[in-house]
């Protein structure tokens, strides 16, 4: 064959082999919840959402809001409280003496991802909950507990919370869905690195700290205040920001005493 034609027939092998590379080259990222869009927080219930809402965030266990972006809720750190028999017990994380360490605050076990093994281990069970969100029609999940590396008494760290969660991103992005940094701003510079997608911030206004959130997110930064002080900050200095003000326990309008739920 002529050498024109050889180079004719590898220029078009090349074209076609790039054609056919394309589509997996272009597989995009699960797409974040819209920037800016109506939010809100039922992870203590589901009801139906607000007046203008379109994105939502509510517990693996229970159906996502027709017709909204919904963003499934797991505790993928801690365990939740008084569900510590459910975990092998060498997951729980332990002190010197052997004590199982616990958040305080909320009364959670938090889980030893300390290990490759076991966080292997960890994010298995966690991953069942990621189907389940994906199953039922979540677009996105949500796994708190990110910053539990802080409360481990340094027998964690966050290299060892960071190897975690890349399993549970890349796990999340295989079945579909976008994946939340959820607070933890000191780590916001490595989401590309974590897989992360968007990010779910608790009291940056009351903090202060909403902007080392968007210096890595943008605008895909969703607020979650618990006092009128943080949600007053968020809203004056951030408003192009997905903000909301609910009550501490997250509860449901029937508990009329205690439900709050405000925005900008």
């Amino acid at each position: 064959m002529p050498l024109s034609r050889l180079r004719l027939a590898a220029a078009s092998t090349a074209l076609l082999t790039a054609a056919c590379a394309a589509p997996a080259a272009q597989a995009a990222t699960p797409a974040p919840p819209p920037a800016g869009a109506a939010f809100d927080y039922q992870i203590g219930g589901a009801y139906d959402p607000p007046e203008g809402v379109k994105v939502v965030t509510r517990d693996h266990g229970t159906a996502p809001a027709k017709g909204l972006y919904n963003i499934c809720y797991v505790n993928a750190f801690q365990a939740q409280p008084g569900a510590e028999g459910e975990w092998d017990d060498d997951l729980l994380l332990r002190d010197a003496s052997g004590n199982v360490v616990m958040d305080g605050d909320w009364g959670e076990a938090l889980l030893d991802v300390g290990t490759a093994g076991k966080r292997t281990r960890i994010a298995a069970k966690v991953d069942s909950w990621i189907d389940e969100c994906a199953a039922k029609g979540y677009q996105a999940v949500e796994p708190d507990n990110f910053d539990s590396f802080t409360r481990s008494d340094g027998l964690l760290t966050d290299a060892d919370a960071q190897d975690y969660i890349k399993l549970l991103s890349a796990h999340a992005h295989e079945k579909g869905l976008a994946i939340a940094q959820k607070n933890t701003s000191e780590l916001s510079a490595r989401h590309t690195q974590n897989g992360l997608d968007f990010a779910v911030a608790e009291e940056c206004g009351e903090q202060h700290n909403c902007g080392e959130f968007t210096a890595a997110f943008g605008d895909h930064v969703i607020v979650i205040e618990y006092t009128a002080e943080g949600l007053s900050y968020a809203c004056g200095h951030w408003p192009r920001l997905s903000i909301v003000r609910r009550d501490h326990d997250v509860v449901t309008p029937d508990d009329a005493e205690n439900y709050v739920r405000e925005t900008c």
